[in-house]
């Protein structure tokens, strides 16, 4: 058992303080703990749990009659009162959401609270902060688990070894959810057989942001449904289905139950942090069949319009997918609900498209089937996705596939180190601030050439004591013995050039890359005039052995006695080793198969703290390089031939480091500064700085995809989802009348001969419609100018206005195409459904278009 500490009544604020974690992101309130005990606040590494656990009773008392330090702490307790109750940006929107639920199998928000394994949970924990900044109503959900994500060590032979302690959550900072009568709350979650898992509720205080996590290590579970959510990322297939239905189905309850307890407004949105989370949408379904009286199909069109998914992968083995008569035993016979078919429950996540396995239950299919509203995390990520399941709506051009993106962002006031907040005085805001550009130029400008590279000297000086006390750590765990490891304290160079490269280690992201010619790398890092060090971190998933011996193979080269003073692999990554990792290197290397990396954030965190990014032009850096805030290396990405693509790519981040970067770091003014280097760093942050914000990507999210989202779930819930039913008959009536729809003629009423920009095209289109009207559809000329195989290349939309009505259901349509571009210049004409609580107009995956192509111009318009 943990026992917590009993804190005097003066320093009862202390313990608010310590289970909100807004200190995770506030240095004065960190600043505070340290002065509990210096001595103690370093050996339990900042963890203020683990702090108040270990100080003695003597200092407690000591310091609750210390009138210096109660005023202190009274001051911080109502600087946090303040900042979660004062209005925010959100509080000064109209029409906005009352409460959004957020849907994550991971959250990244401390290192103290190890429920993360990488950039997903990291994600995740940034945007909780981030709408706690911003006074965006968000309910964060997801699972306790009770051994976490794995630590790792090292084996003597440089194999990656996983250790799961045991996570005590007495131990943590958070709080058991309790109901009216003081027990605690609990959810129950049905499985076959009678079977059922049952989860309690713990509640982390995110500012003012709430985080509920289920906890399957309960007495009333049998043996095997305690173990559910005991790793994160682990077990078997049918471990993960029943981890994800806990998330999901058991997270809805948890969230209906928690709201009538606290009194918190139920979410009108729901946001699914990628699939794993997507059985949410069902339990949806079934509150709305069950308790309002809807059919399958108008429930489901309730629960599409408040819900968002955002896809983080952009390859189909990143994705969840279950076999489908798995997801039937447990969706089906016994475990079965009134009003949800099993079939109709498994068409959801069937793979309908060209190449899909019909016998497999895919969770992102699901996902973008439940929600109204989906995103990729970049702008090429938004692209990839729309490739990759452009299968779903058959017959849209990519372009047209209702997948948005919203570029990810990073949490700045936890991932910029507390020197580089002061000098460009974001410490004194909460994040909720905006620059505007000339404002947060003219701060930059502000600070002079030897500040800047004073504090970069802080901070890389920081990384290599801190890699030096890991490497002796890490060399000590491996076998060594002390008489063997003076070289540790000469490991790395304060001075020295220093890369990073720290991330999870899946085969795609090339660890490996850098060691492709060692020969040249050695040169590198043993150049006599412009050496570079590189320091590096990352785990393999418990199950990937490619993965291990990808850093079994760094460890071995770092391990040779030449350069092991210039490159050091640190084991264990986490978000403490993370913050010294993105604030100490100078430069940041990411060398991913484009386009696999979706986003890749820890570049952005760089950059926040003036380091510059060396990169493949892919995820958020294929957006935002441009060409003075880092580098970009070349891809091979049309190579056939992976080997060659690795050796072209590999000889370019080569070239690139010898002939400019390395050469720009080393060039010193009289001053002994790097003025060019400096240049780029002032730019990075300037240009980088407020884009790479999660408040950025926050508001993004309520603007773009949360409050459309409260609008339409507003709209079809209203006199008791009238309109949600109506949504469903009329869909239903459009897709049997369908087949019916054609488009028989279209012809250009106007001459061609010399068109001009600025000109019109008088277009006419002779469609039949069957059995619908038209104010069922929407008749659209499609134009723009012409690619080499005779496609229409960024195409504008005009939709034509019913000209005349014949017999058969036949209509004329009408309207002027402008010529709006130079150019070989082309168009057709395509008819969509149209209905106001449509989402998209691919939203149903239906659509006419002409037999053949129906006209293009002769020549060039002038």
């Amino acid at each position: 058992m943990n026992v917590r500490t009993s804190l005097p009544e003066r320093l009862g604020a202390l313990g608010a303080l310590v289970t909100n974690l807004r200190w995770s992101w506030h240095a004065p309130t960190r600043a505070l703990f340290a002065s509990v005990d210096p001595h103690i606040w370093e050996e339990v590494r900042h963890d203020p749990s683990a702090l108040l656990a270990e100080v003695s009773a003597e200092r407690l008392a000591a310091l609750a009659r210390d009138e210096e330090f109660l005023g202190r702490l009274g001051a911080a307790y109502d600087d946090l009162s303040r900042y979660v109750t004062e209005d925010r940006w959100f509080q000064s929107l109209p029409d906005a959401p009352r409460a959004v639920a957020y849907f994550s199998p991971e959250f990244g928000l401390t290192e103290v609270l190890p429920q993360y394994s990488g950039g997903l949970g990291i994600l995740a924990g940034d945007h909780l902060k981030a709408a706690s900044d911003l006074g965006v109503p968000v309910v964060g959900l997801g699972l306790l688990y009770r051994h976490g994500y794995f630590r790792q060590s090292l084996s003597p032979e440089g194999w990656q070894q996983e250790q799961y302690p045991a996570v005590d959550p007495a131990g943590l900072p958070l709080t058991l959810v309790r109901g009216a009568g003081g027990a605690p709350l609990r959810i129950s979650v049905g499985l076959p057989g009678g079977r059922a898992v049952r989860a309690q509720i713990w509640q982390a205080e995110v500012g003012r942001v709430p985080l509920l996590l289920l906890d399957s290590d309960i007495e009333d579970n049998a043996p095997a449904e305690r173990e559910v959510t005991d790793r994160l990322y682990g077990g078997s297939t049918e471990h993960r289905l029943l981890q994800e239905m806990l998330l999901g189905i058991g997270g809805v309850r948890a969230i209906r139950a928690w709201c009538e307890v606290s009194g918190h407004p139920a979410p009108e949105v729901f946001h699914t942090n990628e699939g794993h989370a997507g059985f949410l949408g069902l339990e949806r379904i079934r509150e709305l069949v069950a308790d309002d009286g809807l059919e399958f199909d108008q429930a489901l069109e309730a629960v599409r319009a408040g819900t968002v998914f955002t896809t983080h992968t952009p390859v189909p083995a990143g994705i969840d997918r279950f076999p489908k008569d798995l997801v039937a035993r447990h969706f089906g016979g016994d475990n079965g609900s009134d009003g949800m078919p099993v079939e109709r429950i498994l068409a959801l996540g069937a793979e309908t498209y060209d190449g899909g396995d019909p016998d497999v239950f895919n969770m992102a299919v699901m996902g973008l089937r439940l929600g109204q509203r989906a995103n990729g995390v970049s702008l090429l990520h938004g692209r990839v996705s729309r490739e990759m399941f452009g299968g779903l709506w058959p017959g849209f051009d990519v372009d047209d596939v209702p997948i948005t993106s919203v570029t990810n962002g990073v949490h700045e006031r936890t991932w910029a180190a507390d020197e580089m907040l002061a000098l460009t005085h974001a410490d004194t805001h909460d994040g909720a601030r905006e620059f505007e550009a000339d404002a947060w130029r003219e701060i930059l400008d502000g600070i002079d050439d030897a500040t800047i590279w004073a504090t970069r000297a802080i901070l890389r000086r920081r990384l290599v004591v801190e890699a030096r006390r890991l490497l002796r750590q890490s060399a000590t765990g491996r076998g060594a013995s002390e008489a063997e490891l003076p070289w540790v304290d000469d490991a790395l160079d304060p001075e020295v050039l220093t890369i990073g490269f720290a991330r999870r280690v899946p085969s795609y992201k090339r660890l490996t890359l850098m060691l492709r010619d060692r020969d040249r790398l050695r040169g590198l890092l043993l150049h006599p005039d412009r050496p570079i060090q590189i320091v590096i971190a990352g785990k393999a998933h418990p199950a990937d052995d490619g993965g291990k011996k990808l850093i079994q193979e760094i460890v071995r080269f770092a391990d040779e006695a030449d350069v092991r003073h210039r490159i050091v692999f640190l084991p264990d990554y986490d978000m403490e080793l993370a913050r010294y990792l993105v604030a100490g290197c100078d430069v940041w290397l990411n060398n991913p198969l484009r386009p696999l990396e979706a986003c890749g954030t820890s570049g952005m965190k760089a950059a926040l703290n003036g380091g510059l990014n060396l990169s493949v032009r892919d995820g958020w850096w294929d957006e935002w390089f441009d060409g003075e805030n880092g580098w970009s290396i070349p891809s091979a990405d049309k190579n056939p031939d992976p080997d060659r693509r690795d050796e072209l790519e590999a000889a370019a981040l080569y070239e690139l480091v010898e002939e400019q970067v390395a050469p720009r770091f080393y060039d010193r003014d009289d001053e002994g500064l790097p003025g060019r280097w400096i240049e780029m760093v002032r730019h990075t942050l300037h240009e980088l700085g407020p884009r790479a914000s999660a408040n950025r990507m926050l508001v993004e999210y309520v603007t773009r995809l949360y409050t459309p989202a409260s609008e339409a779930s507003r709209a079809v819930a209203a006199d008791g989802y009238a309109a949600a039913r109506r949504l469903a008959e009329w869909k239903d009536r459009v897709r049997k009348a369908w087949p019916s729809v054609r488009i028989e003629h279209v012809e250009a009423t106007g001459s061609f001969d010399g068109p001009e920009l600025g000109g019109r095209v008088p277009l006419r289109a002779i469609v039949t419609l069957g059995e619908l009207a038209p104010d069922d559809v929407d008749v659209q000329a499609v134009y723009g100018r012409l690619g080499e195989s005779d496609e229409i290349e960024s195409p504008g939309y005009l939709s034509l206005a019913t000209a005349e009505a014949y017999d058969g259901g036949r209509f004329r349509y009408e309207g002027d195409v402008p010529l709006d571009r130079t150019g070989a210049f082309g168009y057709t004409v395509r008819v969509l459904p149209r209905h106001e609580l449509l989402g998209n107009p691919a939203e149903m995956g239906i659509v006419v278009v002409p037999e053949a192509p129906v006209g293009m111009t002769n020549g060039t318009l002038r």
